[in-house]
């Protein structure tokens, strides 16, 4: 089973929270891939998808997605694209989350409108 893709640095309260929900859902079975700062501290045994950069709550959502290229949005979104994981979760910029899913993912055939689930 495919991993889920976590952006270790999205909310508030990251990494701390992020990192403990992690290993909630990995103690629960759930494979977890975090997607943070290479070095990351807390991720335990968790696997690490290296990423240098990060979308600011306050950073405009298309914008973001285009200039920081190494964000932990967007390499969560490639992960999905390139079948190391299944869905991507981000507690981060919601505006970010669904820009770097659509522009680096696309859409569905058929499928007008993304959904986002909460």
């Amino acid at each position: 089973m495919l991993p889920v893709a976590v952006d270790a640095m999205g909310g508030d309260r990251s990494p701390g929270e992020i990192l403990a929900g992690a290993h909630a859902a990995a103690a629960q079975g759930i494979p977890v891939v975090l997607v943070g700062p290479e070095g990351l501290d807390g991720c335990g045994d968790l696997p690490l998808i290296a990423a240098s950069e990060v979308i600011a709550m306050d950073d405009d959502p298309a914008q973001g997605v285009r200039r920081k290229k190494d964000s932990t949005l967007v390499r969560a979104a490639e992960a999905v694209r390139d079948g190391r994981a299944c869905a991507m979760v981000s507690a981060g910029n919601t505006g970010a989350t669904m820009a770097s899913a659509l522009l680096r993912m696309g859409r569905i055939r058929g499928v007008n409108r993304p959904a986002i689930a909460t």
